[in-house]
């Protein structure tokens, strides 16, 4: 039998659906003028929408709607993820951190509401956006670097680890040089012992993430930081020789490091990561 599907049209974008949905409760929030990653299968919507009063533009993520694309979860599962993410925001906040405003229960969901950014996803599913970004200035690349790593410092100060996180959730704000991370709705409380297998991109996935059970922890959080440096510095996407990484041999063999499947290997804080990886810096400049 052939699956019958529902499309409703936004900002004159279609949103493919199980079964009709009413959409009427976004005009409080706003006009929307986009939808964004509609795509994806984590079961959420998101709009960007503008204050008819003001001009102010947020960010929505609703859970609720019956979309088409459920990989992994259902609607009341996505609902709840979505209702933690609130308390994983607030407890994160960073200036290199998608600025969160508030959540509440409407239109038979839930929504999280953030600040608009004009900062673009560098991720694969963006490929414009990534060679865009690739091919600035390796001064620039490497501040986006930092950024990066600063906010995972944070992150593990506040004793939480990142979980599904990979290029995706990086934009860059072209004009401003910012580095923005969005939807870290999945982070945890360090330690966490998974109990899904892997989450995310395989690129950035640790070994010890691919074994329901095992302790995700800061020296995780080393080799996802390691594998992001591969996806900010490589000549060619996916491949970790040393012949198509852009900077040093030093620098090379300090993010390899932090790759290693061996825990022991890698270094054991995101500190110590970061400390190696600016005296590598010092001597590349």
């Amino acid at each position: 039998m052939t699956d019958v599907y529902y499309t409703e049209y936004i900002a004159g974008i279609p949103i493919r659906l199980k079964k009709p949905f009413d959409f009427g409760f976004l005009n409080q929030y706003g006009e929307v003028f986009t939808v964004v990653g509609n795509w994806n299968g984590s079961g959420n919507l998101c709009f960007g929408v503008k204050d008819k009063n003001n001009g102010k533009k947020y960010f929505l993520k609703f859970a609720g709607a019956p979309k088409e694309k459920f990989d992994y979860i259902t609607v009341d599962e996505a609902i709840g993820y979505l209702k933690d993410a609130k308390q994983i925001y607030q407890d994160l906040a960073h200036e290199n951190l998608i600025k969160f405003i508030k959540g509440e229960e409407t239109g038979g969901g839930y929504i999280n509401i953030f600040e608009w950014t004009d900062a673009e996803c560098i991720g694969y599913p963006s490929p414009e956006t990534r060679k865009k970004f690739l091919n600035l200035p390796v001064d620039k690349k490497l501040r986006a670097f930092e950024d990066i790593l600063n906010f995972h410092a944070h992150v593990a100060e506040t004793n939480y680890v990142a979980i599904d996180f990979y290029a995706d959730q990086i934009m860059y704000d072209f004009e401003n040089n910012k580095t923005i991370i969005c939807d870290i709705d999945f982070y945890q409380k360090s330690p966490y012992y998974g109990d899904k297998g892997s989450w995310g991109s395989t690129n950035f996935v640790s070994p010890e993430e691919c074994t329901p059970g095992l302790r995700i922890d800061e020296i995780t959080m080393v080799y996802t930081m390691g594998a992001t440096a591969f996806s900010i510095f490589p000549s060619i996407d996916y491949n970790r020789s040393i012949e198509n990484w852009t900077l040093n041999k030093k620098l090379y063999n300090i993010v390899k490091k932090a790759v290693s499947d061996d825990r022991s290997q890698r270094q054991q804080s995101i500190c110590e990561l970061i400390d190696e990886w600016n005296t590598g810096i010092d001597e590349y400049i």
